[in-house]
């Protein structure tokens, strides 16, 4: 089963951090199918702190207590990954180190992640941007005589309920008739799906999620959906073939990921859809790196849109934080130096997410590129 602690308020946690001191970022894939064996592990750890005291090594401009920290900071990571960390369920795993800073703050991650390493004054957050799931799913497997709830997002799912009807068999029935038993039957099973689809509201009372699936026998599927409360029915996004009484959480995730990425893609086409017709309008929306960093600058984003993969150089200003997408000058704001970043991108998400401002990349959909690759849609 797949661990994610990555949330909107961590990854927020994470981006407005500035420890005062430099920050050593690792991340570690985890990938089962590549690192299945104790041994491939060990081997992806040492080429990663390998790599890590070359990248400190090659940093220039630090001074010789900052050169020794980062120094320490290496061995500290290094020991934390040879030793018996738990990485159970994670596809890959962040580390943010700053012993100037007292700040060793570790991620499981829900989904596969290049391994590497960055040194920055703040922690590296652009690898987790896209993998951010806000969206809450919950999924009902339902038979005649077993239910059970699962929640969680589009990379994982926990199973939370689970309850077994007892359902009378023609045996049971005796000197019924087979007319009487067979009513008698039918009316037990609504009763279990009516149960089933109760406790799933109730679900939705105690945590209130975004979308909903149902696994259940084709047969079944109408009476299950005349027994849903309306706040569900409004969030179903459909029905999934999965054995409902022995599929495990991860069988669960396998079997709704379709349904999940057709969602994703609407998302998806509904954000570019607005997006367009804002630039369109002169209105709530910019394209292309310039005015979109200038909208950043201004606070008013309310969703930053990025192509997977993009980067891009331009600079920043360390006292505010204004970004820019030339290489260089001087801070308009307080006219302090703008310094230069290969990828102004991480910064760009560090500022939209220090507004409250989604960061959605786009995976799905080709349209972003004809807009230069990063746009936003705009409060005001």
């Amino acid at each position: 089963m797949q661990t994610d602690e990555l949330t909107p308020e961590r990854l927020r946690h994470l981006a407005e951090l500035r420890p005062g001191g430099r920050v050593l970022s690792v991340y570690l894939n985890l990938e089962p199918t590549e690192f299945a064996t104790p041994a491939a592990r060990s081997s992806a750890i040492g080429s990663l702190i390998d790599e890590a005291g070359r990248k400190v090594k090659a940093e220039e401009d630090l001074s010789h207590d900052e050169r020794q920290g980062l120094e320490e900071d290496v061995k500290r990571v290094r020991d934390y990954l040879r030793g018996p960390f738990s990485a159970d369920g994670a596809h890959g795993l962040a580390l943010f180190c700053s012993g100037a800073a007292d700040l060793f703050e570790t991620v499981k991650l829900p989904r596969p992640v290049d391994s590497g390493i960055m040194v920055d004054d703040s922690p590296w957050i652009e690898p987790l941007a896209g993998m951010l799931s806000a969206d809450r799913w919950v999924v009902l497997l339902a038979n005649r005589r077993s239910a059970r709830l699962f929640e969680g997002n589009r990379d994982t799912l926990e199973e939370v309920e689970a309850f077994q009807d007892v359902v009378r068999s023609q045996a049971d029935a005796g000197g019924w008739s087979q007319a009487r038993h067979e009513r008698s039957q039918a009316e037990e099973h609504e009763e279990h799906l009516r149960k089933a689809a109760y406790e799933t509201f109730k679900q939705y009372r105690r945590a209130p999620f975004d979308h909903f699936l149902i696994g259940i026998p084709s047969e079944l599927r109408g009476t299950m959906e005349h027994q849903l409360h309306t706040s569900l029915r409004e969030r179903l996004r459909g029905f999934i073939e999965v054995d409902v009484e022995h599929s495990s959480p991860d069988d669960v995730a396998r079997a709704a990921a379709g349904e999940i990425e057709a969602v994703e893609r609407r998302r998806e086409r509904e954000k570019l859809d607005r997006l367009v017709e804002g630039v369109g309008a002169g209105g709530r929306g910019t394209a292309g790196l310039d005015d979109t960093l200038g909208a950043l600058n201004e606070r008013r984003v309310e969703t930053l849109l990025l192509a997977e993969g993009f980067s891009a150089p331009g600079s920043v200003c360390s006292s505010d934080g204004f970004v820019a997408a030339q290489e260089g000058g001087t801070c308009p704001v307080d006219g302090g130096e703008l310094v230069r970043r290969d990828d102004i991108v991480e910064s760009a998400i560090e500022l939209a997410l220090g507004q409250s401002a989604d960061v959605l990349v786009v995976r799905h959909h080709d349209d972003l590129a004809e807009l230069g690759s990063i746009g936003a849609i705009l409060r005001f």
